[in-house]
């Protein structure tokens, strides 16, 4: 069997998080983009799928052909110099008709004394009965006194029919994170937003999304789940404006244990008779009973808090 092609610029701490925020442990079929350490590490484009580094060298854009079909494209960002900070700017055409997959991502190791940081801007333009999966994850490891911290920012203009999918997850080694996602949905279009995020230590995480129903029969679905352990902070944002005959539904269900605080501040406003909106919010600690018919099993307390935690997460 031949061994796996793998990136001639990324050292193996870099292919580690590679590994962990876009499962990548070789060369992707398809279109990508790896970016390390503020600088391009390797790109490939397809017949369908272009990446185009932009004039003022800020970011990307990804242009995806109308009617590209089960193709996917990896966009994945890693830091692994301590004191690292950038802002990147990526914009995604998604043609007519286009059916594919889209994975991004952050992993951030710091082993030294400097703040490591990662923001950046994500904007999606997708085109009319396009279909979207895009997945975000982000992770840090190292055990140097400096932070790992990301402030993600993504805008999305959905057209006619359009559908668009997104996983965020965020479970393991981010200080401090500030996310937020703005989308508005035309005539038809269809938003499913699914957020998994764990804290722990002293760690910050705030999720702020802010959704525009503007066309007939537009909808969205946005949904978190979270834990938040130890002195950890969570804040969770959820705004869904109906400006039309639509649908919107927006849920929060967090686990908070130990000496964290959670926060969640769902808002729906109609501005048509026509919008049926739902917000839904709980918070709460994990039942002692739960706890103890795991341990009958021969489960430790530990053990039994993990499982729980990881089924939840799912």
């Amino acid at each position: 069997m031949a061994d796996p092609v793998t990136f001639s610029n990324v050292d193996s701490i870099q292919m580690r998080l590679l590994e962990e925020v876009a499962g990548l442990h070789e060369v992707p079929a398809g279109a990508y983009n790896i970016r390390a350490n503020g600088q391009m590490a390797a790109r490939a484009a397809s017949a369908n799928i272009d990446i185009i580094s932009k004039e003022d060298g800020t970011g990307i854009d990804i242009r995806i052909k109308p009617g590209t079909k089960k193709e996917s494209v990896h966009i994945p960002v890693v830091l692994s110099q301590s004191g690292l900070t950038e802002m990147v700017y990526n914009d995604f055409y998604i043609g007519d008709d286009a059916d594919v997959v889209i994975v991004a991502g952050c992993g951030i190791h710091n082993g030294g004394d400097g703040d490591s940081r990662h923001d950046g801007l994500h904007r999606f333009f997708v085109g009319k009965n396009a279909k979207v999966k895009y997945v975000e994850k982000h992770y840090g490891s190292g055990d140097g006194r400096g932070k790992r911290m990301m402030d993600p920012q993504t805008e999305v203009t959905m057209e006619e029919n359009s559908y668009m999918e997104m996983e965020m997850v965020q479970i393991k080694g981010v200080d401090s994170t500030r996310r937020s996602t703005k989308a508005d949905l035309a005539a038809g279009a269809k938003l499913v937003i699914r957020e998994r995020l764990l804290t722990h230590g002293s760690q910050f995480a705030e999720s702020s999304f802010v959704v525009n129903l503007n066309g007939e029969d537009s909808s969205a679905n946005v949904i978190s789940r979270s834990v938040a352990k130890e002195d950890s902070t969570q804040i969770f944002n959820a705004e869904i404006n109906g400006n039309a005959k639509c649908a919107g539904h927006s849920e929060c269900d967090a686990i908070i244990m130990d000496n964290a605080r959670i926060s969640a501040i769902p808002r729906i406003t109609a501005n048509n008779t026509d919008a049926a909106l739902i917000h839904e919010a709980a918070i709460g600690k994990i039942a002692g009973e739960q706890i103890i018919k795991l341990m009958t099993l021969g489960l430790t307390e530990e053990e039994a808090e993990a499982q729980i935690v990881n089924g939840f997460l799912k």
